[in-house]
């Protein structure tokens, strides 16, 4: 059986409706085994996918010699089942997903922040378009008092109205009020779920889930049919962390399990912040710990957040007049002609990761215009 699944000569049948086929197939299906594999955050599995490559990973997990792997294998090997790996691909084409790993296009580089950590693969329910734009992560409590639900749907409606996208998990309170007021506005909103994303949790939010996938994009790391559990849903916390420039506690206990995300912001060395609240209320006890502990900013409005990601404070004549890498993209850009981003990163000499996020800023600065087919142009004199 183990044999079966390290021969990639059916990897392409395997994959078939689940991502566009391409001469990297062998190592898309042996990134969505590792996903069966390993828990979310498995450094030892990261660290052997990076030393041999996933495909190689798999046959030193299952025929190397040597005790080092050894508490790592007893952990992998009793999911090594070609019928439950096969379940899951299914489950997959059923549910309308597509998987997503590095090297692909659609792939959140920002993940590669995580090192090790980061997620081998990543499954998908939505739409890819809002990877070269500005993200901010809105969390909080579920057990959230009307003030947290209000501040949160505040921010979420001004940020998304100004072009930013809107991360968060998809749970009750918080999360979910920051999701709905994103999509009032037209806006693009993201989240991360802590199971299969063939599976809606809470189940009071499939509704919202699907309205998500309609126009922005459902994440998960862990395959269609796994189940949320206490350790995912924390293993989860920092791929939201990751995918966001930056991310804003808006209502948390003392205890709260978005201190974690925090945390991870924090040592990823992402911006963070915090929406006080009324001195004495415990529904807040943790937004005032990452103030005094954390030195999160302390957010009042999207005006804040913006200034959090380097949007707001800069003279416009004198960003124009400095070579640096937002005057390559200005001169890339045309007042006349709209141009993709990795048609600007082309001729501007950046990645299309770089030009995406600063094309993201200079839109939420006015500066250029984006279409209906995500194409770009500005009207400041002399971009040609």
């Amino acid at each position: 059986m183990s044999e079966l699944v390290v021969d990639f000569e059916d990897s392409r049948r395997a994959l078939a409706g689940l991502r566009p086929t391409d001469a990297r197939d062998d190592e898309a299906y042996a990134r969505a085994v590792w996903s069966v594999l390993a828990e979310p955050g498995d450094g030892a599995a990261g660290e052997l996918i990076a030393a041999h490559g996933a495909a190689g990973a798999l046959r030193v997990a299952v025929s190397a010699p040597g005790e080092a792997l050894r508490p790592a294998r007893a952990r992998w090997l009793p999911r090594l089942q070609l019928e439950a790996i096969d379940a899951v691909l299914e489950a997959a084409r059923r549910s309308g997903a597509s998987l997503v790993v590095p090297g692909d296009d659609r792939w959140p580089t920002r993940l590669n922040d995580l090192g090790f950590h980061a997620p081998s693969a990543l499954w998908l329910r939505g739409k890819d378009t809002m990877l070269d734009r500005p993200a901010v992560a809105l969390v909080g409590a579920r057990a959230s008092t009307a003030y947290g639900e209000g501040v949160a749907a505040d921010l979420a409606a001004d940020l998304s109205a100004s072009g930013v996208v809107v991360v968060s998990g998809a749970a009750y309170g918080i999360d979910g009020s920051a999701h709905r007021a994103a999509l009032s506005t037209g806006g693009a909103t993201v989240a991360f779920l802590a199971g299969g994303v063939d599976r809606a949790y809470p189940r009071g939010h499939e509704g919202l889930l699907a309205r998500i996938a309609s126009t922005g994009a459902v994440w998960s790391e862990t395959p269609c049919g796994a189940a949320p559990t206490k350790w995912r849903f924390l293993a989860r916390n920092r791929l939201i962390a990751a995918m966001a420039d930056a991310v804003v506690v808006v209502e948390a206990g003392w205890r709260s399990g978005s201190l974690n995300t925090a945390a991870h912001a924090a040592s990823l060395g992402r911006a963070l912040g915090a929406v006080p609240g009324p001195v004495a209320s415990a529904a807040s006890a943790g937004c005032h710990r990452i103030l005094r502990e954390y030195d999160g900013v302390c957010v009042t409005s999207a005006a804040d957040v913006l200034e959090m990601l380097g949007a707001r404070g800069q003279d416009p004549q004198s960003t124009a007049e400095r070579t640096d890498d937002t005057t390559r993209v200005f001169d890339a850009l045309s007042p006349r002609s709209a141009r993709s981003t990795s048609e600007i990163a082309r001729r501007s000499g950046l990645s299309p990761e770089e030009a995406g996020v600063l094309l993201g800023f200079a839109e939420l600065e006015g500066k250029v215009r984006r279409d209906d087919d995500g194409r770009w142009t500005t009207s400041r004199p002399g971009a040609e």
